[in-house]
């Protein structure tokens, strides 16, 4: 099973060609990170590289906020109001696709509960087998996925 995830993972960011910057990634839920509360991750005890990440704090329909094109559910009013004051700040980075996709020149959806926090930005990927691949090396990971995101976002639609 996992690895028909991994093959199903590698296939999409090879079919999907050059990343490129756009609105917030939305599945079905309709809410960005999947309706968790983006300014949660980082009040978490973060875990070493190679373990587990605490679960993602489940935002509420109740207390919401607009951002890049996206809804955003939080688990308080306060975590609302921090996200507000400084939305770039708590917005996982390449609108919540999956870090090492974008490292790797695509552009896939990632899972929440699959984060890490690096130099006060917050990375998701997709699957526990990517979050290895991520964790590898991730200063490389991040030049690479910084250069192609840039790159992208930088060229004309």
């Amino acid at each position: 099973m996992m690895r028909k995830l991994l093959l199903a993972s590698a296939l999409s960011v090879l079919t999907l060609g050059a990343a490129q910057a756009g609105e917030q990634y939305v599945e079905e839920t309709g809410y960005a990170v999947s309706g968790y509360d983006p300014v949660a991750f980082f009040e978490l005890k973060q875990s070493p590289v190679g373990e587990k990440q605490p679960s993602a704090v489940p935002g509420k329909s109740n207390i919401t906020a607009e951002y890049n094109g996206a809804t955003w559910a939080f688990s308080s009013e306060a975590n609302r109001d921090k996200f507000l004051a400084d939305p770039a700040k708590y917005a996982p980075a390449y609108d919540g696709h999956c870090a090492y996709g974008i490292a790797q020149g695509g552009k896939v959806p990632a899972n929440p509960n699959l984060w890490r926090i690096v130099d006060g930005k917050l990375y998701l990927n997709i699957t526990p087998t990517v979050v290895g691949f991520w964790e590898s090396d991730i200063p490389g990971n991040l030049s690479k996925a910084e250069n192609n995101w840039t790159s992208k976002e930088a060229a004309p639609s």
